[in-house]
């Protein structure tokens, strides 16, 4: 075997191994490579992008099809009834099991005007951010909240009413402040909540 074919078969081996080892291990490559952090905004915009996918596929895929075939509704009994839970019952319910995962990423639905208090705005921000939802509701409202001595990145997002579903469960529920929402309005927010390390 020649010098020049065992430097090629040399190179390529460096290459392969470079491929199953990582980049690390070329000689030429840096040992600390700078990482590239990804800005609270874009995550906040992630996570949204994927509960506003599941919340709406659960929606109308779920709820809405499973009423309308007469299969099984959605209430706010859900557990005791033996039915669907609803639409915002299952986006709060998820958002406990994140909160529980001990990550520190939380996220929930707060409202304009809650059936139940624990829906209602947590802090001076969330209740700026609604405020700020109800005139222009095309972004999420963004800021860094304080708690304890640890920050967060906050991002309240507007909260439609995506379906029939949302709309009679606030209109006809007996403790609801407000019953004439209308498809698409605009009820409340999605707080997504992310620590800053």
């Amino acid at each position: 075997m020649g010098t020049a074919s065992f430097a090629v078969r040399a190179t390529t081996l460096t290459f392969l191994l470079a491929g199953i080892c990582g980049v690390a291990s070329l000689p030429f490559a840096k040992e600390n490579p700078p990482t590239a952090g990804i800005a609270p905004e874009k995550v906040a915009d992630y996570v949204h992008a994927v509960l506003e996918a599941d919340r709406t596929i659960y929606t109308t895929q779920i709820v809405d099809r499973m009423q309308e075939k007469g299969i099984v509704a959605a209430t706010e009994h859900w557990e005791q009834d033996k039915t669907l839970p609803l639409p915002a019952q299952f986006l709060q319910h998820s958002g406990r099991l994140a909160a529980e995962s001990g990550r520190g990423i939380r996220y929930r639905l707060i409202g304009f005007s809650p059936i139940y208090q624990r829906n209602a705005p947590a802090t001076e921000f969330e209740r700026r951010a609604l405020d700020t939802l109800r005139r222009q509701s095309d972004r999420p409202v963004t800021g860094v909240v304080s708690s304890g001595k640890k920050q967060y990145f906050q991002a309240i997002y507007p909260d439609r009413a995506i379906s029939s579903a949302c709309v009679t469960c606030h209109n006809s529920h007996p403790l609801s402040p407000k019953q004439d929402f209308k498809l698409n309005d605009v009820m409340g927010g999605i707080a997504i909540t992310i620590p800053l390390e």
